[in-house]
């Protein structure tokens, strides 16, 4: 049985890496396409170097999140191979590319992360969650809201609750990541922070972000992305002595470093999950989420692009003394293989 899987941005990195090695223990035959959305070493390459994935078979090398370009280069590739399915990440350019690409082809669409919906239809990723779950023949849920929301919105697809694959991950790559990646400061002596999201780094956005940094009273550690770097030199935004600015870091240096830190404040979806699973209180720099579990139970705070309230609420918010399980118990993977397993004739 072959599956085809489409990968191009630095989560689906992370979440394809567990789930190819359950797929490989089951037997399948997977083939990998890099669609080349994040192309810098650092957000690519580095994955496949230091998680064990499998070398892409295809590498477009695009450079560019632009849909159209990307779904006719993916067809191509899926038509050449002529795969029992086509397997999908999160919420991305290319999970939408792939998916297209693969219902043009009447191949079944996979989609893991199915059902997640932050209500904010100004993010393009709600659209294309939206749209891929409907293009889905299975969809993989993380936990039993999203399937809910895909059973009220009336999908066709085959539902699946299995938990969450970045827990896997985070399962799997944490303590590898605290061994191989010693940080330079006392745990929880500093802050992390990640800004990378479309809307985050224009203006005034981006402006009051940084305003809201300055104002932290303690060290803050500022991994810089590129598209976030590049913006606030064009915009000449200056930080304070106490934000330390490095360059991009790889998964395991980002994840040994965010979770033995004080508090992360991001508007990365993955990293609000994995700062839960770490033990580590999340501020949010966005006026929605799709992970609202880790919000209603006081471990994430939404603080959109307020300066002062960011300010807030890194000084104030704490973990949870309960926590409760959220997302899965780290084997998802295993059941999405299995799934597949049953559901796939053999040819």
């Amino acid at each position: 049985m072959k599956v085809f899987t489409v990968v191009g941005n630095r989560p689906q990195f992370i979440k394809a890496a567990p789930l190819s090695a359950a797929l490989r223990e089951a037997g399948f035959d997977e083939v990998v396409l890099h669609t080349g959305q994040h192309w810098y070493h650092v957000m690519s390459q580095v994955f496949f170097d230091q998680l064990g994935l499998a070398e892409p078979r295809y590498r477009l090398d695009l450079h560019t999140a632009d849909v159209e370009q990307m779904q006719p280069e993916i067809a191509a590739r899926i038509a050449g191979e002529e795969p029992d399915i086509v397997l999908v990440y999160g919420d991305t350019n290319s999970t939408l590319a792939g998916a297209r690409a693969a219902a043009d082809a009447s191949i079944p669409v996979a989609h893991v992360e199915a059902g997640l919906r932050s209500g904010d239809l100004t993010m393009p990723e709600e659209h294309n969650r939206i749209e891929v779950d409907r293009l889905a023949w299975l969809l993989f849920c993380p936990d039993d809201r999203s399937r809910r929301m895909l059973q009220e919105e009336g999908v066709l697809g085959r539902i699946y609750v299995v938990g969450d694959v970045m827990a896997d991950a985070s399962r799997l790559f944490g303590p590898v990541a605290r061994a191989a990646f010693p940080i330079p400061h006392a745990p929880a002596s500093y802050v992390v922070v990640t800004i990378h999201r479309q809307a985050n780094v224009e203006q005034p956005r981006l402006g009051r972000i940084v305003d809201g940094l300055n104002r932290i009273d303690e060290m803050v550690v500022f991994p810089v992305h590129p598209r976030t770097r590049a913006r606030m030199r064009e915009e000449r935004f200056a930080l304070g002595e106490h934000v330390r600015v490095i360059e991009p870091l790889s998964y395991l240096e980002l994840a040994s470093l965010a979770s033995q830190a004080r508090v992360i404040v991001t508007d990365s979806g993955g990293l609000q999950k994995e700062a839960y699973w770490y033990g580590v209180p999340c501020v949010t720099v966005r006026p929605s989420t799709e992970w609202v579990d880790t919000v209603a139970v006081g471990a994430n705070v939404l603080v959109d692009d307020d300066p002062a309230a960011l300010a807030e609420a890194v000084a104030s918010v704490a973990m949870p003394a309960s926590r409760p399980v959220l997302y899965g118990d780290g084997h998802a993977s295993e059941r999405i293989a299995q799934v597949l397993a049953a559901t796939i004739p053999s040819r």
